[in-house]
């Protein structure tokens, strides 16, 4: 299979560069001339081990399909099964175009750069910087922008991580020990020790062992909660099929945090050497992302189904802790969550430090390489300690990160990459980014502003 998407991916080279000719066009002067062949990124990628077609939709799946699926239930409780079922599917197909035209303006831009590949963040410089002249002003902030965008999302993505293994460990320790009644932050203050020592390990190499026990551990624990959530299913009279609008902006919220995988994109199609399937129909990205609204929608639903209003931040802690196979499931994802959390530290920490570490002498490179680390678990688990409750987190993490780095700033970005004859008829593309631009604010503001209240009423 993986030869024959291969074979596909070579076949698509040629359209994707008739493709890539036309598009390179919007822009006067940005193609360079190789003989009669223009300028062409694809055939400028010298990779040592490049992505197969496979391989990066593998990737894209993994990156989306997260804890983030456990809290849909919780979602939809915020939104009732009608609502949250078109909702699901609208943030779905919202978030796929933010990602298809990120990595459209990044492709166009490599053109006006002559550049093979580039991150995030340097596509945002790059198309500020190939704009129109008062535009080019803003290229360095727009890279520092959307930097600062991914590591604020990174790291606080770690405190919904914190929160979520603190509220399983919770559970069963104090099922078991029937006298202790901890507070859940003391539970999250411990987890400082493990957390410090998983993420001092620097190499990538030696957190692939955590990494294939959390994708099993997540196996076996997702695979015992859908027993658990397909059992004895209530009728679904007895559920909201659409919930007070009060309540709606938890739901989207929750939504964008649970689906928004952007942050992985480009890493993932700056590693193909022939990224011409990346996008299209069906295309890596359709493929990918149909698999994940689809099954976010169906979690959601059976979830919120079997649990109604007592459904909690993830689907997991409403499992009877008193079974066996209910604690099992407990403990698997919470170890899962916790061997995850070095590997999303990772990738802030390496944006950080790359921007950092040619400040600071030699000698002390590595006491400050570990006292940054372990200053941001710190960190981490002191926002979790502010802010212990599950649903709400992830709620103010979706609202504030995933709506600015999801939404807003690939609308941007486009803007500024297509500004000079690539807006398309009547400026249609600006206009639309310009109303996902204002959604992205629409739900950072409604978001948090629902997020802290529902703060607020557990523990004001």
């Amino acid at each position: 299979m993986g030869e024959k998407m291969e074979k596909n991916a070579e076949n698509t080279k040629s359209q994707s560069s008739l493709n890539f000719s036309s598009t390179a066009q919007l822009a006067d002067g940005v193609n360079k001339e190789k003989g009669s062949v223009a300028y062409n990124p694809f055939e400028e990628r010298n990779l040592e081990h490049p992505t197969s077609s496979f391989g990066a939709l593998a990737h894209i799946l993994k990156c989306s399909l997260g804890s983030g699926i456990l809290a849909m239930p919780n979602a939809f409780k915020n939104a009732g099964l009608a609502f949250g079922l078109v909702g699901t599917v609208l943030v779905g197909i919202i978030c796929t175009h933010c990602v298809h035209i990120l990595v459209k303006s990044s492709h166009l831009v490599c053109f006006k750069a002559q550049r093979p590949s580039l991150t995030f963040a340097e596509t945002a410089e790059m198309a500020f910087s190939t704009g129109p002249e008062s535009f080019k002003k803003w290229a360095p902030f727009a890279k520092k922008f959307v930097n600062t965008a991914l590591v604020a999302t990174y790291y606080t993505a770690l405190s919904v991580y914190v929160v979520f293994i603190a509220e399983s460990f919770e559970q069963v320790i104090e099922y078991y020990v029937d006298d202790l009644h901890l507070d859940i932050r003391v539970y999250i203050v411990i987890l400082l020790v493990p957390l410090s020592l998983l993420c001092l390990i620097r190499n990538l190499k030696y957190l692939v062992p955590f990494s294939m026990l959390a994708n099993c551990f997540i196996l076996v624990g997702f695979g015992i909660t859908l027993y658990y959530m397909f059992s004895e299913m209530p009728s679904i009279s007895d559920r909201d099929l659409v919930a007070p609008v009060h309540s709606w902006p938890l739901f989207f919220s929750t939504v964008i945090f649970a689906m928004e995988g952007i942050g992985a994109v480009m890493p993932v199609e700056n590693s193909m050497k022939n990224p011409g399937f990346f996008l299209g129909c069906p295309g890596i990205l359709n493929i990918s992302m149909t698999t994940v609204v689809t099954l976010y929608a169906v979690i959601g639903f059976f979830g919120y189904m079997q649990y109604g209003e007592e459904t909690k931040g993830s689907v997991t802690l409403n499992l009877p802790v008193e079974e066996v196979a209910a604690q099992v499931v407990k403990i698997l994802v919470a170890l899962a969550i916790m061997f995850t959390y070095p590997l999303q530290f990772y990738v802030g920490t390496e944006i950080v430090l790359s921007l950092v570490m040619h400040r600071i002498q030699k000698r002390y490179e590595n006491l400050f390489e570990n006292s940054y680390r372990i200053m941001i678990v710190i960190l981490t688990v002191g926002f979790a300690v502010a802010v212990p409750k599950l649903g709400p987190i992830i709620g103010l993490v979706g609202a504030i990160c995933f709506s600015i780095l999801g939404l807003f700033c690939p609308a941007i970005i486009e803007i500024a990459a297509c500004w000079d004859g690539g807006l398309g008829i009547g400026r249609w593309r600006l206009y639309k980014n310009i109303i996902i631009a204002i959604l992205s604010g629409l739900a950072l503001i409604s978001g948090t502003y629902s997020s802290i209240e529902d703060i607020i009423k557990t523990y004001g």
